[in-house]
């Protein structure tokens, strides 16, 4: 039998439905996100908003390639709890000045409860740095991102 080979280049697809100004249903697949602002700004804080869900992706990415690296370089890192926090310049959204660095900079904090030691997952969390795509695009972008990647307190 052939050996399978996986495409380097695949097409992802998203498409939405927009029901107000602020809402967004979108489908990716068999599955539906709502990205809507909060009640204040005039939305009806049915899913997150457009900037979180970014952020938000970054915390997802850095977990599944954490992982996948983990794997790679035989390291128990249990689950991780991680947590973004972003100093965002807002001007853009508001229409006051287009910026060209919203996201100014992310804190981006990695807590592992495997028995990884502190080293490991420094090294663990430069090789994320290089594959996880939503940390690339971030960094490309011009975003400070500032990790810390260190084992839980039992």
């Amino acid at each position: 039998m052939g050996e399978v080979r996986l495409k380097n280049t695949v097409k992802l697809r998203a498409s939405a439905t927009c029901p107000s100004h602020s809402l967004s249903e979108v489908s990716v697949r068999d599955l539906v996100q709502y990205i809507d602002e909060p009640e204040a700004r005039g939305g009806t804080n049915k899913g997150i908003t457009p900037t979180d869900t970014a952020l938000s992706a970054l915390i997802g990415c850095t977990n599944v390639i954490g992982h996948k690296c983990a794997e790679m370089l035989s390291l128990d890192i249990g689950h991780l709890t991680i947590t973004a926090t972003c100093d965002f310049d807002r001007r853009g959204v508001t229409l006051a000045q287009e910026i060209d660095v919203p996201f100014e900079r992310i804190e981006l904090r990695v807590k592992s409860d495997g028995t990884a030691t502190d080293d490991q997952l420094q090294h663990l969390a430069a090789e994320v740095a290089k594959y996880c795509p939503l940390s690339k695009l971030f960094r490309q972008a011009g975003t400070v991102i500032e990790e810390k990647w260190e084992r839980a307190q039992s």
